[in-house]
């Protein structure tokens, strides 16, 4: 796996964790869901408050990479990870994260 593609999951988890939120039609809804359901908002106030969890999940998924690639303190430490696959493979290695994680994070 690649850096652009480990970000681009972080990405694609960030999407489904949103639709699961939002969704009311699936069998098996998230706690989240149930909670947003019960308020019983209308289509408009129901679009900002998603666009208000859409921006609260990307703040905390970039932050989380960043911290990883070192750019950003995860708690109280600031420090670059290594990142290796189950085969132990570099995914990434000092600063490989940011660049991609601004793309996928920053372009919405």
């Amino acid at each position: 796996m690649s850096p652009e593609e480990f970000v681009k999951n972080f990405y694609v988890e960030k999407q489904n964790i949103l639709h699961s939120c939002f969704n009311s039609q699936s069998e098996y809804k998230s706690i989240t869901s149930i909670k947003i359901e019960e308020l019983n908002l209308d289509e408009i106030q129901t679009e900002k408050l998603k666009k208000i969890v859409s921006g609260l999940l990307t703040d905390t998924f970039y932050t989380i990479l960043l911290g990883l690639d070192g750019y950003a303190s995860i708690g109280t430490i600031q420090e670059s990870f290594k990142i290796y696959d189950e085969e132990n493979n570099l995914i990434s290695d000092d600063g490989d994260l940011e660049g991609y994680a601004y793309e996928y994070f920053h372009r919405e």
